[in-house]
């Protein structure tokens, strides 16, 4: 059986498609689940969204259990300030890509300090939308399937 890639969204995400568009984008949150889906063909997709801290860290411990071959995620706002966050990434084994639609260092400068790209395999910022599609790639590519 072929672990599962966890994709975890964070707060607001779910927002996408009316959000601060001329930052966002227009698409939604079911759109980008979809391209995702697609790009990992046969792999499944265990594609998530919370504003709850809580539940996120509680589907990075279900990774750390199951076990999932990656975690690609968009942290969105905790990506700055969640310590609980990047201590439950910390016990995860396996390729993590944090992701995020815009490019945070081109922001204001409270976006500039990711916690989590202190334990990420890789960071993706910036290619909008996108990104998730090339997130998934990369993450099969590091997990060789």
């Amino acid at each position: 059986m072929t672990r599962p890639i966890y994709i975890l969204n964070g707060p607001n995400l779910n927002r996408l498609g009316t959000r601060e568009p001329e930052i966002y984008g227009s698409t939604t949150l079911a759109e980008i689940e979809t391209m995702c889906r697609k790009a990992a063909g046969d792999v499944v997709v265990e594609f998530r969204q919370s504003n709850r801290e809580y539940e996120i860290i509680d589907w990075v411990h279900e990774a750390i259990d199951s076990p999932a071959a990656g975690i690609i995620i968009n942290p969105a706002a905790f990506t700055f300030v969640s310590i609980a966050i990047l201590d439950a990434l910390k016990m995860f084994p396996a390729p993590i890509i944090e992701l995020h639609i815009s490019n945070i260092h081109k922001r204001e400068a409270i976006y500039h300090n990711s916690l989590v790209s202190k334990v990420a395999t890789a960071v993706i910022a910036g290619l909008g939308p996108q990104g998730y599609e090339v997130a998934v790639r990369a993450m099969l590519q590091l997990t060789a399937r």
